[in-house]
């Protein structure tokens, strides 16, 4: 039951929630690392460091710096890449009504949970199909729609707008996939996204050029 309402086990779900709380110290209190990694439940420095820079895609220290300057690198989908065994993962993104302006990231990840970098990604900034190419195996497909501005200045993690799941995809032999995506409002029950995003996990949250935004 509860991996069906969640999409993961619950030793993964408090994983990942720890995690995410352990970014929520780093950006919106003074605390050390240290005495983070025990709030969150950790006893050693080393294993939560690891997972954190597993998880979020920088280490605990080097997070803080980067979301505090407002300086986290955007995550920039890889080049389009084509091959042999490569396959293609295509779909729409359907949204609710008034939505607003929103950048849509799209990732195939190997887990349920959006943490670390996606094997590949899209990113969605006008309304379209989103395209992804992978290699074999069986692949998680997450959306997260972000606003296109905030000028909040806070230093605090911002929830995305926006999130969806399509149907998990196994691919083989580079062959083309389709599954469609269906965002929606975040509820309590959705896993939280660990990956370092600068529109979520920013200082000043970067704001995005509208001209040519607002992918719905």
């Amino acid at each position: 039951m509860f991996n069906q309402l969640t999409g993961t086990s619950p030793g993964r779900f408090l994983t990942a929630i720890r995690i995410f709380m352990a970014k929520r110290h780093l950006l919106e209190t003074p605390d050390s690392v240290t005495d983070i990694t025990y709030r969150v439940g950790y006893n050693s420095l080393g294993t939560f460091t690891s997972r954190f820079t597993r998880s979020v895609g920088v280490s605990p220290t080097r997070y803080r710096s980067l979301a505090q300057e407002d300086d986290l690198p955007p995550l920039v989908p890889p080049a389009a890449r084509t091959g042999h065994g490569l396959s293609s993962v295509t779909g729409q993104l359907y949204f609710p009504s008034e939505v607003g302006p929103v950048r849509v990231y799209v990732g195939a990840f190997n887990t349920p949970i959006m943490e670390g970098y996606p094997q590949a990604c899209d990113i969605l900034d006008e309304a379209r199909p989103f395209h992804l190419h992978v290699p074999d195996g069986l692949w998680f497909i997450r959306a997260a729609a972000v606003a296109v501005d905030d000028a909040s200045l806070r230093h605090q993690i911002r929830p995305p707008r926006l999130v969806g799941s399509g149907w998990a995809v196994r691919t083989r032999g580079g062959r083309a996939y389709s599954t469609d995506v269906q965002l929606r409002e975040v509820t309590q029950l959705d896993l939280p996204i660990l990956l370092a995003l600068p529109e979520l996990d920013g200082a000043r949250r970067r704001r995005l050029t509208r001209a040519g935004a607002g992918a719905r």
